[in-house]
């Protein structure tokens, strides 16, 4: 039997689980709201695997099928491309008429109505339900939650559109090299997640490199200084 190639969860977060699960992997702020959330390597592989049964368990969807995620830079997902990715499913990152499945915020939902399933995120900091959610459409925060936190791949797809597993695992890697990023860094970012280029970038080269990342939404400028502090923030991106 051929040997599967391993997923892009394995290949990022898989090392850092098996080195240091516990610590922090992803710190969110949303300085609108005054929001902070933190979860561990081992916190965020929950959420992913979760996600991953979502997609296999309720949603069917097989390794190869496309997901359109139209979400910005926030912890929520970061647990839903890992989750993807772990399925084996392919992200794209704009209304795709040719996705299975549409995780996006309410007021992006008419841009993926044609597609025959939705799932909505309230990105409410702790992740509750979205308030008042039209029938038909599937509330992430309740239904994710259903999900075990463990999960066995049954195959890889594509990561993106023009890039495998392994080889947005390896441009990963050298944009981590790039920056200078390792794996002792704190690495404090305001950067969007709206572009293949901008993921690798601002999160998946941060699991590369087996660092921490300190993702602000919203972010305002008087707080940096304090928060570089209070954060132990190495390097500024």
């Amino acid at each position: 039997m051929r040997e599967l190639e391993p997923t892009l969860f394995d290949q990022l977060l898989g090392p850092i689980l098996d080195r240091d699960p516990a610590s922090p992997r992803i710190t969110f702020y949303d300085d609108a709201t005054g929001a902070r959330i933190e979860l561990s390597g081992a916190t965020l592989a929950n959420w992913a695997a979760k996600t991953a049964n979502l997609l296999c368990d309720e949603f069917g969807l097989d390794h190869g099928a496309k997901v359109a995620v139209l979400l910005p830079a926030h912890w929520q997902t970061a647990a839903v491309l890992l989750g993807c990715w772990w399925a084996g499913t392919q992200v794209v990152l704009e209304p795709d008429h040719e996705a299975e499945l549409a995780f996006v915020t309410m007021d992006r939902v008419d841009e993926v109505e044609t597609l025959p399933e939705i799932a909505v995120l309230s990105l409410d900091p702790m992740g509750a339900p979205v308030k008042g959610l039209p029938v038909g459409l599937t509330d992430y925060a309740t239904s994710v939650r259903m999900h075990g936190d463990a999960f066995r791949p049954r195959g890889t797809g594509p990561a993106f559109s023009a890039t495998s597993a392994s080889e947005t695992a390896e441009l990963a890697r050298e944009s981590a090299a790039a920056q200078g990023f390792t794996a002792t860094d704190r690495i404090l970012s305001s950067s969007e997640w709206n572009t293949t280029e901008g993921i690798i970038d601002g999160f998946l080269a941060v699991l590369a490199a087996g660092a921490s990342l300190v993702q602000v939404a919203n972010s305002d400028p008087a707080l940096v200084d304090r928060r570089v502090q209070s954060e132990k923030v190495t390097i500024q991106r």
